[in-house]
């Protein structure tokens, strides 16, 4: 994929002039950079003294370390599988390779690399996401745990051939700070869990080659932070990174200044991406974990450098942790809003360890757990080794005294039910900042699970580059629960990152408080002279969810989407839908009563136009089948009233 000029247009005109400016300067420094490059000032006596403290690695549960161990042995043998590809050269990888495509990027200045044109690169997810160093820091934990040196060797081994292959400014991997912010903060955990090994001294500040690298790294970092309409999670990551990185490897004449500003980008942002709820500002869930992480992980790294945190930052954590335990299901999966692409801070578990259920033990560990939070009964590895280092606070703020269901600031509701019947209603803002990188076209969705199964599926991303086609589908109108007018989308893409017009949406009612029925509404103008307005109740007795869909103003087509999980079979008769599926070998079933009106079919794995598409992680996906009914809406007519009603 590549940018045209309109593209270009269009970005800037997402611009303020502070922005502007900043990326002119940007500009500038590049050019600068590229004919005197300076060299890394000299380091002696350097010493690492973040080490966990004695006894941490003991806490760490049994069945956690041996998923661990399970994970770093696969790891070993050259086994992986990133974003749907299986690779069997991690035990000597070609950092440059795309294994998806076969393509390999080009060497040269990094800032000349046309990293988001496939054709000449490959999937340039495919080739960063290897370099994040996060499976070393897994061979790390693993080498902490058992002190086999075979997995420090491993991680010693591949370090020294990516500092080879990787010279600073050279390729694709000095181009992206997220990239280096959280190669960054895998380097100072990696020194960290080889502490015991004897070599470990020798692979970072008595090597300067690693020292030449952590030191360019840095000063990357910051010269270029991600500006104005892209300060969102980036800038998390590149602070992060920062500070990290300046605190436990404090050896250069500029980390004190490189450790201050990042604990201010930090602070400033965190609060920035953050709604006073709790939840992120970009309504991409992931994105949630992602930041949740990476804020968690730095101000461990304070913490262990004794470097004092504002209490700000500490308290956006908490409120981040306490809207999570307030939006999981049943089985503490969040909701699947947004953008997702499997991005994480920090790595030194098992495939198979839940990562929500991470973040709420380690909130417990930090913050404490309220009465209300859901339980916890899965292990990791993180959790004790983040606890260690960060220091226990008193929140100076009163937390929520029952789970909360409306965040008001975030335009997101749950509705509970009996039999674990989840809902979510979106009524939020289209995205953060101008251009709303990881906002998907989905004003008024819905998503339901039942005991924590699929039922009505938000349908997920997929990709982001190199497909445009399914980089549209997944993020449109058509591709959620919700209703499409006259084949267009609320709100108006300019590009896989970019939307020039925005839906705008307001939450007219939400009263989750009576436990009879739960009730909301809400509406959106996304589209140009009509708007859409949505009631839902869900009433406990009968275990059913109503929907009913408003178009006010003139006659248009309209097309009324669900699209049901993959593990739901359907069974479509007219404008009834028997759903069947199976949940820890029980049969369930429910009813699904679609409006008379619109005429019904049922769709599933079509590519020409896509339709019909589940993605359960990033690069991957599978066929499921989706419910659209066609006919017209507005101008007085009645309705479309869908009922889902759950059986037993």
């Amino acid at each position: 994929m590549t940018m045209s000029a309109g593209w270009y247009l269009r970005r800037l005109s997402r611009m303020g002039p502070r922005e502007v400016g900043g990326r002119a300067g940007d500009a500038v420094r590049r050019r600068r950079w590229r004919s005197a490059p300076p060299d890394c000032p000299s380091v002696t006596g350097a010493r690492f003294t973040a080490s966990l403290p004695a006894g941490t690695l003991a806490a760490v549960p049994p069945d956690a370390a041996k998923r661990l161990i399970a994970e770093a042995d696969r790891l070993m043998y050259g086994h992986a599988e990133y974003f749907g590809v299986v690779r069997d050269d991690l035990d000597d990888p070609d950092w440059w390779c795309d294994p998806k495509t076969g393509r390999r990027a080009p060497w040269g200045y990094a800032f000349d690399v046309p990293y988001r044109n496939e054709d000449v690169v490959g999937d340039i997810k495919q080739i960063w996401e290897l370099s994040r160093h996060q499976y070393l820091t897994v061979l790390a934990a693993a080498y902490a745990i058992t002190g086999n040196e075979r997995y420090a060797e491993r991680v010693a081994e591949h370090l020294r051939s990516w500092w080879t292959a990787n010279p600073p400014l050279r390729g694709v991997h000095w181009i992206s700070g997220i990239e280096l912010g959280i190669r960054l903060l895998s380097w100072v955990w990696i020194r960290r869990l080889l502490d015991g090994w004897p070599g470990a001294a020798g692979l970072f500040e008595g090597n300067p080659v690693a020292l030449n690298q952590i030191w360019h790294h840095q000063r990357w970092l910051a010269a270029f932070p991600s500006r104005g309409s892209s300060a969102n999670n980036h800038v998390i990551a590149e602070a992060a990174g920062q500070l990290a990185a300046a605190c436990a490897f404090g050896w250069f004449p500029s980390s004190a200044r490189w450790r201050a500003d990042a604990l201010r980008s930090l602070e400033a942002h965190l609060r920035d991406n953050t709604v006073d709820s709790g939840l992120n500002r970009e309504l991409a869930t992931e994105y949630h974990g992602l930041v949740l992480e990476l804020g968690l992980a730095a101000v461990a790294e304070a913490d262990a450098a004794d470097v004092p945190v504002p209490a700000s930052i500490r308290l956006v954590l908490l409120r981040m942790t306490d809207a999570l335990a307030a939006i999981v299901d049943s089985r503490l999966r969040p909701p699947r809003q947004g953008d997702a692409d499997n991005g994480h801070g920090l790595v030194v578990d098992g495939a198979d360890t839940d990562r929500w259920a991470s973040l709420l033990a380690t909130g417990d560990a930090v913050f404490g757990r309220l009465a209300w939070w859901p339980a916890v009964t899965g292990t990791d590895v993180r959790t004790p080794l983040l606890a260690a280092l960060i220091r226990p606070t008193a929140p100076a703020v009163t937390r929520p005294a029952s789970r909360p269901a409306h965040f008001a600031d975030a335009g997101l509701t749950i509705l509970r039910g009996p039999g674990e019947i989840w809902c979510r209603c979106d009524g939020g803002p289209h995205g953060f900042l101008s251009i709303a990188a990881h906002a998907h076209a989905d004003a008024l969705s819905v998503e339901v699970r039942h005991d924590g199964v699929d039922v009505l599926a938000d349908p997920g991303t997929y990709c982001y580059h190199g497909q445009p086609e399914w980089r549209q589908y997944f993020r449109s109108t058509l591709g959620h629960n919700t209703l499409q007018l006259d084949g267009s989308d609320q709100s108006v893409s300019g590009g896989p990152f970019l939307w020039t017009r925005h839906a705008r949406s307001r939450v007219l009612a939400a009263n989750t408080s009576d436990e009879g029925v739960a009730r909301w509404c809400a509406e959106h103008d996304g589209y140009q002279r009509s708007v859409h307005r949505r009631r839902v109740e869900l009433t406990a007795a009968s275990q059913e969810l109503r929907v009913v869909d408003e178009v006010r103003g003139p006659r248009r087509d309209v097309r009324l989407a669900f699209h049901l999980g993959p593990a739901i079979t359907a069974d479509l008769a007219g404008n009834r839908a028997v759903l069947t599926w199976t949940r820890d070998g029980e049969d369930r079933s429910a009813a699904l009563n679609l409006p008379g009106q619109l005429s019904w079919r049922a769709h599933r794995g079509e590519s020409n136009p896509p339709l019909g598409w589940y993605s359960p992680g990033f690069g991957r996906k599978e066929p499921t089948t989706t419910l659209v009914g066609s006919g017209f809406a507005g101008d007085g007519a009645e309705g479309f009233t869908t009922v889902l009603r759950f059986r037993g």
